[in-house]
């Protein structure tokens, strides 16, 4: 009898088994008279040394779930039933009588009273077992035979009259009981129940290992708790349940073979791992083997986790899919899901007989059912009952009767498709153990059709942080998956909202691979959620203090130095982030240095602005929020974020560690008042870098270009701080800094590395989309914008290479940038890679915005259009499709030129192109002769720069659009090329779209040089450059 209540079989000489025990144990189970659908609870040990060994072994296990006896109850432990209120219990009798004989065995070391007691109930059993009076085999049975041998011996070192009164004691329990009506099969029940209350360990498995740190481990795995795990000395944590459980690997711990040690690899399907070293495969085999068969008996009986120890006859059910022994009321239930087609049928083995299968199929009525019974042989093959014919196997047998017709009882049936097992049926072979409760659905609460909240990873200020999944269906109806961190502001905050959705939206509108990217926000009733990318490893001060050993100062300058660079990115676009600190910057990837792979951080969104904080909580966030904004918060300026830098990399420095944390409020206050200074750090010129970003006063703070000029020189070869052996000698050599060429992006990207992350755009030809690429698959790739085509026939396919091609020649700061091609399926398939402008087209900003312009910023747009495309002039492209749609905007002070698709070379002998097949056009963006004669120049696009001004000062308005004004001018009637007719009559006429309100009337005059008949008259956009400029400098006087 093993100590976990398993099973010792006495009547077997081990020795003489050859084949494995899952077969040897359904001959054991049947001749007990254990059906098969119990036989899983079942299983053998090798009591010598306690290891338990795999179905495919020699021996079996054996499996437990406490309060499975109480099969009135469904809130208990029990088999799943085909409807609600037909569930059955966990063991039958017979299963019940040999884990009543197995445990009846056991040498537990209880209290003297409960092992009398469990002695009485015994006794009791036998003699209704027997026939007798239970007082008569305590007359002449020592009632000492009925306790544990360990007890027994306790016993005998009594004095003779204390053995007397035990004895006297134990013959009126018996005397008192004798009458008792109670069945045999009751009194084991009892007797069973007893003992699980008694010993509630008693079913519990505990293995002995190592983690991969050699630290001694103790992992125990019961039926209802799943696997829990302790260091020693530690309380015992749940690591996983069984459901959670996706793969396990066995591998020897040295790849030589040199050790008998083995590493098991257990897989959560949040895709954690858990690494344990058995010292020996048996042990490994052991833990494995538990594992794998509580996982089929709770989660899915058809399916193994690890190859090493899968039952063969699983296996061979697995091979013909085949269900297990279900009963006939499962396999009738499957086959109405399935859709009771004739011809659909359910193969399973036999309930009751180890060598039986049953062949479950719809008859000609599809109302009722037949069953045809397979049977295996003493020889091991397969019959049909009333056929002639073997097979060797099922499939086989399987296979030759979908060949023809069977005939039963009158009814004739064609094998046309198996109704094989599904992923995790819920069968009479899968335990509803009593922690799970009935087998409702949980409801789940949906904060948007795209986004689902998962478990929580902490709290912020103001802010309940989770993790989660958003998904986003693309072009071809697929579903694009991505994790992200949403971050729920507290209700007890809401009169922060709006600030904490300020902070969204400026993070949601900005580019940068250190910058933390934001999806946007969602609002779900009266909760409000920002959602973005998620940080790996995350927050920087944690991970510090995690790894002080093995962070060296080659990692935190280069750390501090991607944080400078975010910095320079907001500086430089006049933006102020308000709450830099380490707890902020997020660890993406880890360093490799073998490999040379630098750590890569991020920084995260700023939360609640510190202008709308109370005065407490400025001043707990001292010595992060600088003294100028602890006097007043509207103080909040660039120079704040330099101070927040610089008390960050004096983190940084020191490990993680917080600065002035031991301090109160009230001491903070006079550690700012007193103008003191952080502890400045050994090395001097880090100190004095520190010191300078933390100046007192805030005109006199660095620049971050100065600071990141500043730390560069910190990377010197010479240093002895940075030529250890664990440093990186190509990354910190001279002034050889590793952005350089991390700045050079790739001329060909791989589409597997091309992350989806949202559609930016679709037209009828192509798409494009926000993705990241990302090589090294850690989330630490560049935001591009990819453009595919929606039909790669080849005419498309050779328009889009002519326009990647023309985008790769250009290079103007009001173009947009050309990154790189993307080929895939054989290069049939061809991406355009681009930097990505988070703000969108012009046309939709000008929308959005309409109320933050002035004219002057208008003009600015204006003049950057001009200058670009007189770049694309001397370069002799004609754009052909210049409108505020194809117009991007990178900030507030920069628009970019995009959308080639239509741009076409001027041939060295002409000054205009003549297009052969205009198909699809941006008619009321066309000069008169590119209506009529199908002819561009230059030009014409100065024609549509008209129009596009024209766009500008009407604020994009759809009311105001050319199409709109233009219709609403001819008719809305007509339709189809009866449009451009009247068009270009309209245009021949001398129509033109009217001026603007409120429109200046200098540059109502430059739109109508540009829509001059002649295109000889339009003014060059050189001049244009020169005019728009001259009209915004005698507004600014």
């Amino acid at each position: 009898m093993s100590a976990s209540g398993c099973i010792t079989v006495i009547f077997i000489n081990l020795n003489r088994i050859t084949s494995t025990i899952n077969i040897r144990m359904i001959v054991f189970s049947d001749f007990s008279g254990i059906a098969p659908v119990y036989c899983s609870l079942f299983g053998l040990m090798r009591e010598s040394d306690r290891i338990w060994f795999p179905p495919n072994h020699i021996f079996k296990l054996q499996y437990y779930f406490s309060g499975w006896y109480n099969s009135a109850s469904t809130l208990n432990a029990h088999r799943y039933g085909v409807s609600k209120g037909k569930e059955s219990p966990v063991m039958d009798d017979f299963v019940m009588a040999y884990q009543f004989f197995q445990v009846s065995l056991y040498n537990f070391h209880e209290a003297q009273e409960e092992c009398l007691g469990m002695a009485v109930l015994d006794m009791m059993r036998l003699g209704k077992e027997s026939g007798q009076s239970p007082v008569d085999i305590y007359n002449y049975t020592s009632y000492k035979s009925f306790l544990p041998k360990s007890m027994q011996s306790h016993i005998q070192e009594y004095n003779i009259l204390t053995r007397k009164r035990i004895r006297y004691r134990f013959k009126k329990f018996i005397q008192q009981f004798s009458e008792c009506k109670a069945t045999a099969c009751n009194l084991k029940l009892k007797y069973l129940m007893s003992l699980e209350m008694l010993l509630p360990s008693l079913y519990a498995e505990r293995f002995q290992v190592a983690d991969l740190s050699a630290r001694e481990v103790t992992i125990v795995v019961t039926g209802d708790t799943g696997i829990q795990c302790t260091p020693v000395c530690h309380n015992l944590q749940t690591y996983c349940d069984f459901p959670e459980v996706i793969d396990i690997s066995i591998k020897q711990a040295n790849k030589d073979g040199s050790v008998e040690s083995r590493i098991v690899t257990l897989t959560r399907q949040d895709n954690q791992i858990l690494e344990l070293e058995f010292n020996s495969l048996p042990e490994a085999l052991s833990f494995v083997s538990l594992v794998d068969g509580y996982y089929r008996l709770v989660a899915d009986a058809h399916h193994y986790l690890c190859k090493e120890v899968a039952p063969p006859r699983l296996l061979e059910c697995i091979e013909s899919y085949c269900h297990g022994p279900v009963s006939m009321e499962f396999a009738i239930a499957k086959l109405r899901r399935s859709g009771n087609h004739q011809g659909l049928y359910c193969l399973r083995c036999s309930p009751r007989d180890y060598d039986k299968f049953f062949m479950s199929f719809v008859s000609e009525t599809m109302v009722d059912y037949k069953h045809c019974q397979i049977v295996k042989t003493e020889s091991g093959e397969y019959i049909l009952s009333g056929a002639k014919r073997s097979f060797a196997s099922l499939r086989e047998l399987l296979h030759a009767y979908q060949k023809e017709a069977l005939r039963t009882d009158g009814y004739t049936f064609q094998l046309t498709r198996c109704c094989s097992p599904g992923l995790k049926d819920k069968s009479n072979l899968v335990v509803c153990r009593n922690n799970q409760g009935a087998d409702v659905p949980l409801r789940k609460i949906q904060h948007s059709e795209t986004l689902f909240q998962n478990e929580s990873l902490g709290q912020g200020t103001f802010t309940k942080i989770f993790c989660g999944v958003r998904k986003e269906l693309g072009d071809y109806g697929e579903i694009h998956q991505i994790d992200v961190v949403i971050k729920v502001l507290d209700k007890a905050h809401r009169n922060y909202s709006e600030s904490f959705f300020e902070a969204a939206s400026m993070m949601s509108q900005l580019s940068h691979k250190h910058l933390l990217l934001n999806y946007g926000v969602c609002v779900c009733g009266n909760e409000n959620m920002m959602v973005q990318e998620h940080g790996k490893f995350g927050s920087l001060d944690t991970y510090l203090k995690k790894n002080r050993s093995c962070v060296n100062i080659t990692w935190k300058l280069e750390v501090a130095k991607q944080l400078s660079w975010a910095m320079h990115y907001l500086e430089d676009k006049n933006l102020v982030h308000g709450n830099v600190c380490a707890k902020n910057v997020l660890l993406i990837r880890e360093e490799d240095r073998m490999t040379g792979c630098l750590p890569f951080i991020k920084l995260s969104d700023p939360g609640i602005s510190i202008t709308v904080l109370p005065k407490e909580v400025l001043v707990e966030r001292i010595p992060w929020v600088p003294p100028e904004c602890i006097e007043n918060p509207q103080n909040l300026s660039s120079a704040t974020d330099k101070w927040g830098f610089g008390t960050t990399l004096w983190e940084i420095c020191s490990g993680g560690d917080k600065p002035l944390s031991s301090l109160d409020s009230s001491k903070k206050n006079l550690f700012y008042e007193d103008r003191h200074q952080l502890p400045a750090p050994k090395w001097t010129e880090l100190a004095n870098l520190i010191n300078s970003c933390m100046d007192y006063e805030p005109s006199h703070r660095p620049s971050f270009r100065a600071i990141i000029r500043d730390l560069n020189s910190l990377f010197t070869p010479d240093y002895e701080l940075l030529v250890e052996s664990d440093m990186v000698p190509n990354r910190t050599r001279g002034v050889g800094f590793p952005w350089a060429s991390e700045s050079q992006e790739p001329a060909q990207f791989e589409e597997r590395h091309l992350i989806f992350l949202k559609q930016l755009g679709k037209g009828n030809f192509g798409s494009v989309e926000m993705c990241r690429y990302d090589p090294l698959q850690d989330s630490t790739g560049e935001v591009v914008a990819v453009k595919k085509l929606q039909h790669s026939t080849a005419e498309h396919l050779r328009d889009f290479e002519r326009e990647i091609e023309i985008l790769k020649s250009l290079q103007h700061e009001n173009i947009v940038k050309y990154k790189g091609v993307c080929y895939s399926a054989g290069r049939r398939n061809l991406r355009l890679v681009m930097e990505y402008l988070p703000f969108g087209s012009l046309r939709d900003y000008l929308i959005k915005h309409k109320d933050h312009f002035d004219f002057n910023k208008l003009l600015h747009y204006a003049s950057q259009i001009c200058k670009g495309m007189d770049y694309l002039a001397t370069k002799r492209y004609i754009h052909r499709d210049l409108a505020t749609r194809n117009i991007l905007v990178e900030s507030e002070m920069r628009v970019k030129i995009g959308d080639f698709g239509l741009t076409k070379v001027l041939p060295q002998d002409k000054e205009y192109y003549t297009v052969r097949e205009p198909g699809e056009s941006p008619i009321f963006w066309y000069a008169p002769e590119s209506l009529t004669e199908s002819k561009f120049s230059v030009g014409s696009d100065v024609w549509s720069f008209g129009v596009v001004l024209y766009e500008l000062f009407t604020f994009s308005d759809k009311n105001c659009s050319p199409p709109a004004v233009f219709m609403d001018k001819m008719g809305n009637d007509k339709q189809g090329q009866m449009i451009v007719y009247h068009l270009i009559d309209l245009l021949k006429q001398g129509y033109r779209l009217p001026a603007p309100d409120n429109c200046p009337k200098e540059i109502h005059r430059i739109i109508t040089q540009c829509w001059s008949s002649e295109p000889r008259l339009r003014p060059t956009f050189k001049t244009l450059i020169h005019s728009v400029e001259a009209v915004r400098d005698s507004k600014d006087r």
